[in-house]
């Protein structure tokens, strides 16, 4: 049954929701333009507002569905982080689009709140206050993420391996974000 259901969530991260509202709209192809991500920032800066929070509802759902449905199979809560982070792997790598997808930020933000909503609002509020100050997306999701494992590790210790794949996955996706930073031409909002 957990091959089943991780397979079902790398699936659903497989749906790219910038790039088929994009398609619906006629807007352009988040991958072919702004910052080439398939995310919500990129959709901000693209087509706006309205698209980018829709960009954004979709893909953290997408990382919350299947760890909710993992929860009520009674799967560990190791289980359901692993089956969480198949549907970020899904969103960063989707089969249906050539496996050019997002950085999984988003999707992550849902994994995190379905398996312990305190280090997901930790999170959350990490990246509004570095974004806030910095004004620069990826590095807000390069210090979310990696500070909700020790709240994590010390609530829910049986997560803690997922959680540090998934910290990995995020910032191997954001490696070219992070040389733009050290080199001070990332972009600001």
């Amino acid at each position: 049954m957990f091959w089943l259901l991780a397979t079902l969530a790398y699936l659903l991260g497989s749906l790219s929701f910038a790039i088929l509202l994009s398609r619906l709209t006629g807007t352009p192809d988040p991958r072919m333009s702004g910052s080439g991500n398939a995310g919500a920032t990129n959709m901000l800066r693209l087509a706006g507002k309205k698209l980018a929070v829709l960009t954004l509802l979709g893909d953290l759902c997408k990382g919350l569905l299947p760890v909710l449905l993992a929860y009520q199979l009674d799967f560990s809560l190791q289980d359901q982080a692993w089956i969480g982070i198949c549907a970020v792997v899904g969103h960063m790598y989707p089969a249906y689009f050539r496996f050019r997808g997002g950085k999984g930020v988003a999707t992550a933000a849902g994994m995190l709140l379905g398996l312990y909503p305190p280090a997901a609002l930790l999170a959350v509020a990490a990246w509004l206050l570095t974004f806030q100050l910095t004004r620069t997306s990826s590095l807000a999701a390069l210090i979310a993420t990696p500070l909700t494992l020790p709240l994590l590790a010390w609530q829910e210790p049986a997560a803690l391996l997922p959680m540090s794949v998934l910290t990995a996955l995020i910032v191997w996706r954001h490696r070219g974000n992070l040389r733009d930073l050290m080199a001070g031409r990332e972009r600001h909002f």
